[in-house]
């Protein structure tokens, strides 16, 4: 297990704090070689600063996961909170102290940022296999409509 907080410089450039978290990320996913990647999406917050660097932050991740081919999945917060604690609206002390516990560790992870991340993981490995039956249900009901209204138009054809 691995987790690490990526912190750029508040007063530098834009494109030079993205690429800092690019070349961070690359490390990252060299060392730990994982099988999918989890970000946090953001839909809406007071502070559309916040808003807009998450986002950005949360768009390099997906660009260096799709550099290696890797799957990506979106959770929200709320969704992430609730996985780990029984309730969207918990607290940053309650998430923490919930990681710590699923994750038996003698203390919570620190900074508050690692624990979003591990909460995060958690998250994402608790719903993947929900979300991916049900993408195999979609999937699986588009062809069968798409074979229903072929045969339909073939047996409306020969009338």
């Amino acid at each position: 297990m691995g987790v690490t907080v990526i912190r750029t410089g508040v007063d530098d450039d834009l494109g030079h704090r993205l690429r800092s978290l690019d070349l961070a990320f690359d490390r990252w996913l060299d060392e730990y070689r994982p099988d999918a990647i989890a970000v946090e999406r953001v839909f809406s917050q007071h502070n559309v600063s916040t808003v807009m660097g998450t986002a950005q932050a949360g768009a390099v991740a997906i660009l260096a996961a799709a550099r290696r081919g890797l799957p990506v999945a979106l959770h929200t917060p709320s969704e992430v909170k609730a996985a780990v604690s029984g309730s969207g609206s918990a607290s940053k002390a309650q998430v923490a102290t919930m990681v710590r516990r699923l994750l038996r560790l003698t203390e919570p992870p620190a900074p508050a940022d690692a624990a979003d991340a591990l909460a995060l993981a958690i998250c994402h490995l608790w719903r993947a296999p929900v979300q991916e039956r049900q993408a195999a249900a979609k999937r699986s009901a588009r062809a069968g409509y798409a074979r229903q209204g072929h045969s339909r138009l073939t047996r409306g054809g020969a009338m």
